[in-house]
């Protein structure tokens, strides 16, 4: 009994027990509400408006990540042995130096900015812990493979002189590198962290209030009734779904978890195999990372590296991301035909009249959303929170979603907010001491010269090699951090063989994307199979088959810009052509389907002219649409051959 009462006062002592509980349940509440209002303030610069004081974006940047690193240690478990609510001494030292690194930079930095260069006890200290948060942060929320990366990079940094050949440089100094990594203006608080503390904050306040007042179920159940009845429409739903919801979210492991649990199990209800549903779930919850107008957070860094404004990279990747829905949604109706599915039962089926007429208000703040980025040209994180005051009128003028705007519901909604903003947050400042250490050092530049002399300087060779890095550095690593390294590091040397910027880092975009469905590390896939119980290797090769448009689009529109919306308007009206019918034909070869079974040389000739359409110039485009149309007599022939026989089979009891 005294051994259990021991017990008991030792649980009762340490940090995370029933006596600090409560007080840190009020700590963890008050900094999940700082942090969107740090977010709201930076990005309308408020006290530029207010007082006509403007704060360097630095100052914001450190609080807010100080906020939010804070606010992980508390939060979340160092290991999975620990429980959520067992905090631990280590955590509290942890958060506490996050929020005095935050601080120092926030409240000195007009202060710091002219003796940046030089090198005190303070600075090193703060910016060894500074980066010592950034490493265990980054291992909590997102595991160990950045963290090896960013290592990686540091210790480049320290030890470049012991590299050979064009990576050979001179080497940092260690209180150096550890002041740069801190408080470089290139750095920790640099541009990566800029994008997501400022513009994607933006939206996803937008994305959170918009599922808090019930716009995401108007958009899942408007796909269902737009879908619902036509062959194989659960999966077609959720092609609709997952793009809607993905253009807001711009997280494939998000839209998978939120929409796969419904649409998937309709799927396997309607007939279709748990290795299919689990794959058309995972391709079409990655794409929501590709579509516009929101692309997730790697498309407002693209913009930001190319110094263009949002719109121009949101219109190139229009295109691309239709074909990569176009050749998920035709391998899925193909299927559906093949296998003699059928619909939703019509009492399954939402009123498609019912749900528009309840739920289009909800198409108002999307309206001004794109009008905002699109007409006026106002900064993306500006149109969100337009968008986002929008939204909160319709919902307070409205009967039925008044009720979601109660303090209880929009607290609930911020502390949304700040949950969605801690992993973008904590990855971007690790991508942002990559970057540092690439600009600083000039490995950039060695890195793309040593790629152009391994490719020999032929564009094909380097965009697979590109492919495959991209591949490789995107498992396991968010979208945003894969593309950020990757800017640094291959695009220029794509840029330096006469490849438009903005095409070069569409295409390590789109790769770093796809390797949430690229086996062995596909976060997307392994969501979705654990969704739908099937297999995780046969539901990624199977969602690789259902992507194809997308691997293949990033590579045509290298030599075809016009794919991306790119040239003179005749060349891209030929290029939407090619594109939408290259990809029809690709979907028919690889679900071995087109008005019948496909023979195994109808499927090779239907994948060669969907190919040969893909390859720039006048005669590959006439010899695909010629094999094109040769096979699609020969299989539109035997299949009215085969229905013409059907009624004699019958009368003659066949």
């Amino acid at each position: 009994m005294a051994a259990s009462n021991n017990h008991d006062d030792r649980q009762a002592a340490r940090p995370g027990g029933p006596d600090t509980l409560p007080a840190l349940r009020y700590v963890k509440r008050a900094l999940a509400l700082a942090v969107p209002a740090v977010g709201v303030v930076a990005a309308l610069d408020l006290p530029l408006y207010l007082t006509g004081v403007s704060l360097f974006s630095q100052q914001y940047l450190a609080l807010f990540w100080g906020l939010a690193s804070a606010l992980v240690f508390l939060t979340v478990p160092a290991s999975k042995r620990q429980g959520k609510t067992d905090i631990r001494w280590y955590d509290l030292v942890l958060a506490g130096l996050s929020l005095v690194a935050g601080i120092y930079v926030a409240v000195g930095y007009p202060r710091l900015l002219p003796t940046l260069g030089l090198i005190d006890n303070t600075r090193i200290l703060l910016g060894a812990g500074a980066t010592l948060i950034v490493l265990e942060a980054t291992r909590r929320l997102t595991g160990w493979p950045l963290v090896i990366i960013v290592l990686t990079f540091i210790l480049y940094g320290r030890f470049a002189y012991l590299f050979p050949g064009p990576l050979e440089g001179s080497g940092i100094s260690w209180p150096r590198l550890i002041s740069q990594l801190y408080l470089g203006a290139d750095f920790l608080f640099g541009t990566p962290l800029k994008i997501a503390a400022i513009v994607v904050f933006g939206f996803v306040v937008f994305g959170q209030f918009l599922f808090t007042t019930g716009g995401g179920d108007f958009f899942v159940r408007l796909a269902e009734g737009a879908m619902g009845r036509q062959r194989g429409g659960p999966a077609k739903a959720a092609v609709i779904a997952s793009s809607l919801f993905g253009t807001i979210s711009g997280s494939a492991v998000a839209n998978v978890a939120s929409v796969g649990v419904v649409t998937i199990p309709l799927m396997k209800k309607t007939g279709y195999p748990a290795v299919f549903a689990g794959a058309v779930e995972a391709v079409s919850g990655t794409g929501g990372c590709i579509m516009p107008p929101v692309m997730g957070a790697a498309a407002f860094i693209m913009a930001e590296f190319l110094g263009v404004p949002y719109p121009v990279v949101a219109v190139a990747a229009v295109l691309p991301a239709i074909l990569y829905y176009l050749g998920d949604f035709m391998q899925i109706h193909l299927r559906a035909v093949r296998l003699g599915l059928e619909g939703l039962p019509l009492e399954d089926i939402p009123s498609l009249r019912r749900t528009l007429a309840r739920g289009w208000p909800f198409l108002i703040p999307v309206a001004v959303l794109v009008y905002a980025l699109f007409v006026l040209y106002l900064r993306p994180e500006f149109s969100a929170l337009i968008a986002t005051a929008s939204l909160l009128v319709v919902a307070a003028l409205r009967k039925e979603t008044r009720p979601s705007l109660s303090l209880r519901k929009v607290v609930e909604a911020l502390e949304g907010v700040t949950k969605g903003m801690l992993e973008i947050t904590i990855v971007c400042g690790a991508a942002g001491l990559i970057v540092g250490v690439v600009g600083y050092t000039g490995l950039g530049l060695s890195l793309s010269a040593f790629l152009t002399q391994l490719s020999g300087g032929n564009l094909l060779l380097l965009a697979v090699l590109t492919a495959v890095v991209s591949s490789i550095l995107g498992m396991g690593m968010p979208v945003s951090a894969c593309y950020i390294l990757l800017a640094a590091l291959a695009a220029p040397a794509m840029v330096q063989l006469g490849v438009d910027p903005l095409l070069a880092h569409l295409f390590i975009f789109y790769f770093g994307t796809f390797s949430f469905l690229t086996p062995p590390v596909c976060l997307a896939v392994y969501a979705a199979s654990s969704i739908a119980g099937s297999p995780m290797m046969p539901t990624a090769v199977q969602a690789m088959k259902l992507a194809v448009a997308g691997y293949l689009v990033p590579f045509i529109f290298l030599y075809k810009p016009g794919l991306a919306l790119v040239g003179p308007a005749g060349e891209v009206a030929w290029s939407v052509f090619d594109g939408v019918i290259a990809t029809v034909l690709l979907a028919c070869a690889l679900e071995g389907y087109q008005f019948r079974t496909l023979s195994p040389p109808e499927r090779l000739a239907l994948a060669a002219a969907g190919i040969l359409l893909f390859v720039p110039g006048w005669e590959t485009r006439i010899i695909g649409l010629v094999i094109a149309l040769a096979v699609g007599l020969l299989q539109l022939r035997a299949y009215r051959a085969r229905q013409s026989s059907v009624p004699h089979c019958r009368e003659a009891g066949l």
